[in-house]
């Protein structure tokens, strides 16, 4: 049987809007109650908060930037103090700039670095402690799934820090699997082209994403999805699962003779 996410504590970070908002209204329609992680979003977050409660679940709001590891274990400690333990992290904030290696600075890569990669490293390793300190050594006790990418299957140049970031996320992912079982899972979902840009319109996600074998346009609520299933599969760790209607699958992201 599969963790019941009934009344368990989930972290999700950046969750206050697009798909982190999505995962954690999924997690709250699985009866799991939620803390909600924002750096800039608070009125989002407050308000996400006050619609979780509405279904008649718990939910918290923690503030905080992801730039050091001091700043990620003060986000733990709030999360604990708050909700009193935590039993699910979803590493969902990153951050993401379109630049070639020629384009790229050392500052910005070591921010995409910091935030898309050690953050996620060291929350899940300051949670994995607390996941322990309390373990029974009756299997599965927490769960952790990581937001990476589709890109992580290719080599696409045109944001090369990110996808370096996430491609050593995908590698993080597998590693912590090995080394935190049988307590914890770690699983990763790699969505493709979910939303446009901020500031985009709508129409623009299709061209962005190219082609992809399924025609099917994947939603915020179908990465939502795909995080708890792994939240709920306690036979599953150190998985990457792709939610981008096969694009991955492509060589060069276009369906051949189409």
């Amino acid at each position: 049987m599969g963790m019941n996410l009934d009344g368990k504590q989930a972290l999700v970070t950046g969750g206050a809007v697009r798909i982190g908002r999505a995962i954690v209204e999924e997690l709250a329609s699985h009866k799991c109650d939620v803390i909600i992680h924002y750096r800039e979003s608070e009125a989002e977050a407050v308000g996400l908060a006050d619609t979780v409660r509405l279904l008649g679940r718990k939910a918290y709001t923690v503030a905080g930037s992801l730039g050091s590891h001091a700043d990620c274990l003060r986000i733990i400690d709030d999360a604990v103090k708050q909700a009193g333990r935590v039993d699910i992290l979803v590493n969902n904030a990153s951050v993401f700039n379109k630049e070639s290696l020629r384009e790229s600075t050392d500052s910005a890569v070591k921010n995409e670095f910091q935030v898309n990669l050690f953050a996620p490293m060291s929350l899940t390793r300051e949670f994995a402690s607390r996941v322990g300190a309390r373990g029974s050594g009756n299997g599965v006790e927490g769960a952790v799934v990581n937001l990476v990418d589709r890109r992580v299957a290719g080599n696409e140049t045109g944001c090369l820090p990110y996808l370096l970031t996430k491609k050593a996320l995908v590698d993080f992912t597998r590693a912590a699997a090995l080394e935190l079982a049988p307590a914890i899972t770690v699983n990763a979902v790699a969505p493709g082209a979910i939303l446009p840009p901020p500031g985009e319109g709508d129409d623009t996600v299709r061209e962005l994403a190219g082609e992809a074998p399924l025609d099917h346009r994947c939603l915020t609520e179908d990465v939502a999805r795909a995080v708890v299933f792994l939240l709920q599969a306690d036979g599953i760790t150190g998985q990457t699962l792709f939610v981008d209607s096969g694009q991955h699958l492509l060589d060069s992201g276009s369906v051949s003779g189409a």
